[in-house]
């Protein structure tokens, strides 16, 4: 007893016809009859009523119809658990990560996995936010970290890492250092220094402006938190940061949150929907390694 032979026999019996059947398993019809009767001989029973147009399960086929389900379904789960452990032995993941980040954790994440499973091949590219997101849509990306302004892609799978409002982080002597309260149009009158395009601070920034008809002046960009932070320290412009960027620059910076921008910066990772068990085992290291985030969708 062969398991193709388990195959045809539930396709007749499902299609109830020998022709229909042959068309979906992609051999001929002589070929599917002649595997029944092979099977028929090795059971010592008839398993269709062939009398009619309809082919029709006798006794013995209704008998046998639902053990050749459980064969043909371990038999899967058989292949199935295989391939998973072939794809963390020697697979290929592919990585994307938005222009400017550097996230220890995530490097934490990739080196376990690595540890974990050496054979699978690591690939990392930076990008836009948009471009990575696209990417993981078409399948050239496994995983990727993006940002983006308060939402993450509803098709794809998420976990959100990081979720902040904007701040503005001058040096102790700036005009803007003495308000108790800054507000968008307060940055109009200064250089601004801030995240290039494609990434999801600038993307709230930018919509933030554009929803109150403001122009401001991009002095200068710099996809690195700490060049901007930089920058701003040495009197070049006002700092457009997230709230945990400005603190670690808190001891020659003083940051402000932008009272009318209420809109967060979101930092997460995402992959897509029915991903494979490579990418599932990298996901579990990304959640280790970054506590649990903000949360997941």
């Amino acid at each position: 007893m062969e398991l193709r032979q388990l195959e045809y026999f539930v396709a007749v019996a499902e299609e109830r016809n020998f022709t229909r059947a042959a068309e979906r398993v992609h051999i001929s019809q002589s070929g599917v009859s002649a595997q029944i009767r092979r099977l028929e001989r090795e059971l010592g029973a008839e398993l269709f009523d062939r009398s009619a147009r309809t082919a029709t399960l006798t006794v013995a086929g209704k008998a046998a119809l639902e053990h050749a389900r459980t064969a043909l379904a371990a038999a899967g789960a058989v292949g199935r658990a295989v391939g998973e452990v072939t794809d963390l032995i020697r697979g290929r993941l592919a990585l994307g990560m938005v222009i400017g980040c550097t996230l220890t954790p995530l490097f934490d994440a990739l080196a376990a996995f690595h540890e974990a499973h050496p054979g699978v091949e690591l690939s990392l590219l930076e990008d836009s936010s948009d471009r990575l997101a696209d990417g993981v849509r078409t399948g050239a990306l496994d995983l990727a970290l993006v940002g983006a302004a308060a939402a993450v892609p509803e098709d794809l799978e998420t976990h959100t890492i990081i979720s902040e409002r904007l701040v503005v982080a001058v040096p102790p002597g700036h005009p803007l250092a003495a308000r108790r309260r800054i507000v968008l149009r307060d940055l109009t009158d200064h250089p601004v220094i801030c995240m290039p395009p494609g990434t999801g601070l600038r993307a709230v920034f930018d919509q933030a402006c554009a929803g109150q008809g403001l122009r401001p002046t991009i002095a200068l960009q710099a996809s690195a938190g700490d060049a901007i932070a930089d920058l701003a320290a040495r009197g070049l412009g006002v700092a457009v940061l997230s709230a945990s960027m400005a603190t670690a620059h808190r001891d020659r910076l003083v940051a402000r949150t932008i009272d009318d921008v209420e809109t967060p910066g979101v930092l997460a990772l995402i992959w897509a929907p029915t991903p494979g068990p490579a990418v599932r085992e990298l996901v579990a290291h990304c959640r280790t390694a970054f506590g649990g985030g903000a949360g997941r969708r």
